[in-house]
């Protein structure tokens, strides 16, 4: 590892980073009422628990080695209004797919290390502070995600109100409440595979595909039941999920620190088991790698092509001074035409400096591009040739590929192009329902949780053509 810059001589606490240079916060007019609301969220409950979150990072530390394969995924930005009018049910939607994902590259690569964006993805960084109407002179400040002002285009929704932490607090809490029934209340139930589908792939190529590897998978365990091998292990009846988000809020994030509960000297982040630095947030002199060097939580970086070896060097020796596995993994979001160029620089640093980290990759954030008719959306394709740029990349430096990192949807919707719906730009209006950024539906999820395997070197040829078998890759 380089040599630890100044920043590992100071002493940390969790409000250490309020006396650093800080970007992409909201300027709120009341500081009064948001200290209020900072110390309602001190006392409230944890979200997440450090035994948890310290399983997590044993777990990516696997997935650095390759023996294990990381499944992140959820909403762009979570919403108050999707929440309210679907009751949880997209939250279930959102697990269920990635549990049908997980299980594809289970039976495929090896064990999944199941991370969704989820109880807690409120707040978005922006590339301008201001946003423009459509055909009119009038502006206002950039919507930032319902943590901190709203989406209606009216100057009083967009004031930042430091209730709307409180409100993300409760829904996040309902949120985990949620997904730990769903995780262990047998919804990945193994021996009821079959059960384990969603009604909107129903009837669609990645669907009929899925039911024809709950086939395998069903087979597989009656052999197995057959020869007197127990199937009943609770590892095949529960799943150990995760949450995460981008820690961009950092006085909703100060103010869920808590103490670990083995070991009293570790502060975490119990606003998430996982939390990552964005790509427009990840200064070395800043306010967000202040606070993420100190909280015992993993933690992710958004790489994109910007980012000079140097720096990200700097980085990691700030954020992981001891080099431990499992702390970091490295979130590249290149595009699928510079990942080839841009990627083998960031690895080559890596491996020189001897760095212990785990590469994932961010297929979405680098394709996003405008149709004709005005909506951001991503090409699937480009989604595709990313990932598989990405493994190709790694082979080739003989590094690690360690996983996924995807916006995705449990709902049927239309807002990234392409895949085995052949979505155009004409469909994209049918049911485009982010209010940031374009998703994959759970069709595409799970026809792209075919498809990667197939490129990875990482699967027997038995499995691998069978997986080739009907998409030609």
């Amino acid at each position: 590892m380089v040599a630890s810059p100044p920043a590992a001589a100071r002493t940390w606490t969790p409000d250490s980073w309020r006396t650093m240079p800080i970007k992409q916060t909201p300027t709120y007019p009341d500081q009064e009422a948001v200290e209020a609301v900072e110390k309602r969220l001190r006392g409230g409950l944890p979200l997440v628990f450090s035994g948890e979150t310290d399983r997590l990072t044993e777990a990516l530390a696997r997935a650095s080695q390759g023996k294990a394969f990381v499944l992140q995924g959820g909403d762009c930005a979570e919403s108050f209004d999707e929440f309210a009018k679907y009751g949880g049910n997209n939250i279930a939607d959102t697990f269920m797919v990635l549990m049908q994902m997980s299980i594809v590259l289970t039976y495929a690569i090896g064990p999944v290390v199941k991370i969704g964006r989820m109880a807690g993805q409120f707040a978005k960084p922006r590339s301008s502070a201001v946003e423009r109407a459509k055909n009119a002179a009038l502006s206002l400040p950039s919507y930032r995600g319902d943590m901190i002002n709203g989406e209606a285009f009216e100057e009083s929704a967009r004031v930042p109100d430091p209730e709307r932490m409180w409100t993300a607090f409760m829904q996040s809490t309902a949120t985990m409440n949620l997904l730990r029934t769903l995780a262990t209340g047998g919804a990945l139930d193994l021996s009821r595979v079959q059960d384990i589908n969603l009604k909107f792939v129903e009837g669609t190529p990645a669907g009929s595909r899925f039911s024809e590897y709950v086939r395998h998978v069903s087979n597989a365990l009656r052999f197995m039941n057959s020869c007197g091998v127990p199937v009943d292990s609770p590892a095949l009846r529960a799943a150990e999920f995760y949450v995460s988000h981008e820690a961009l809020l950092l006085p909703y994030e100060e103010s869920l620190c808590r103490p670990g509960a083995r070991d009293s000297g570790k502060v975490y982040a119990t606003s998430g088991h996982f939390l990552w630095l964005g790509d427009r947030t990840r200064q070395v002199d800043g306010a967000h790698v202040e606070f993420l060097r100190g909280i015992a939580n993993p933690i992710g970086i958004k790489c994109g092509p910007t980012l000079d070896p140097a720096e990200l060097l700097q980085l990691l020796a700030i954020l992981n001074p001891d080099n431990t596995p499992g702390r970091i993994t490295l979130i590249t979001r290149m595009g699928a035409a510079k990942v080839a160029t841009s990627l083998p620089p960031l690895i080559r640093a890596v491996q020189s400096a001897g760095a212990v980290v785990t590469w994932v990759c961010d297929p979405m954030h680098g394709n996003t591009e405008s149709s004709p008719s005005g909506y951001k959306t991503r090409p699937f394709e480009n989604v595709l040739e990313e990932v598989r740029g990405f493994f190709a990349v790694h082979a080739a430096e003989g590094s690690i590929a360690g996983g996924m990192h995807l916006e995705l949807t449990g709902q049927d919707v239309t807002e990234c192009v392409g895949g085995m719906q052949a979505l155009s730009h004409e469909d994209l209006a049918n049911r485009y329902e982010s209010s940031c950024d374009p998703r994959l539906n759970a069709s595409q999820a799970l026809e792209l949780s075919f498809l990667v395997p197939a490129g990875t070197g990482s699967v027997s040829m038995r499995h691998s053509a069978w997986l080739c078998d009907e998409s030609g890759a």
